[in-house]
């Protein structure tokens, strides 16, 4: 077994030949970014889901940097790392989170986590703050 480098993010590996692909569960918010553009890659009636070397590492990378939430990272000796966009932008989701896009430092109750892409919580209901955990959806006592 090779050694596999140790992720600056949570969540599981899926390792492909070219691009090992993390994903964690408890950010995604299911905007299917990954599933509408590499549909041969994510397909979420499969098991496992993430397929990384059924497209190339340059395709990999560029479908999960368009991933909102930041539920999805890679690393890879193929393709360039994931830069922030410049300048940061704030943007809302109708009814759901805020969508930051840049160079992020994520202050939370394990610490600050720094981040290019990120959905916060914008209904302050979430179990996750800062991060949006869909909350709003199941309890609309209160509007976003």
């Amino acid at each position: 077994m090779t050694d596999r480098p140790v992720p600056p993010w949570p969540g599981k590996a899926y390792y492909g030949e070219r691009i090992t692909v993390y994903f964690d569960a408890s950010r995604c918010r299911h905007f299917a970014e990954c599933v509408r553009g590499l549909p041969d890659v994510f397909d979420t009636g499969r098991r496992p889901w993430i397929s990384p070397d059924d497209a190339s590492a340059d395709e990999v990378a560029e479908v999960i940097r368009r991933c909102p939430s930041g539920a999805l990272h890679y690393l890879s000796g193929e393709t360039d790392e994931e830069r922030p966009d410049l300048p940061t932008t704030v943007s809302i989701v109708p009814g759901g989170p805020f969508i930051l896009r840049g160079d992020l430092n994520l202050i939370t109750d394990d610490g600050i986590i720094a981040d290019t892409r990120a959905a916060l919580c914008r209904c302050r209901l979430s179990a996750r703050q800062p991060f949006c955990d869909a909350a709003c959806e199941t309890n609309r006592s209160e509007p976003p």
